[in-house]
């Protein structure tokens, strides 16, 4: 009886350190896939969100001077004649 606990004993730390190793080929591959990722991504010039955030920002910003200039702009054609 004394063997066969010896024997599961052994199956169950190989099949625990088995587990161990593809827990680590998993996060290899993963971090193997996201720098390639990166790679392709940066070659064909994408951008990050948090830039394209910022670039949205500033582009919302210069939409609404445009539009407070043009109503400044229509205010004051109202108010001179036309010649």
């Amino acid at each position: 009886m004394q063997s066969r606990n010896r024997v599961l004993d052994d199956m169950s730390k190989l099949f625990g350190n088995a587990m161990g190793v593809a827990q680590g080929a998993k996060t290899e591959a993963e971090t193997a896939m996201k720098s390639m990722m990166d790679r392709w991504m940066a070659d064909r010039e994408f951008v990050s969100r948090e830039e394209f955030e910022a670039v949205r920002g500033m582009a919302q910003k210069a939409r609404e001077e445009n539009e407070a200039l043009k109503a400044r702009l229509d205010a004051l054609e109202a108010v001179t004649p036309k010649t």
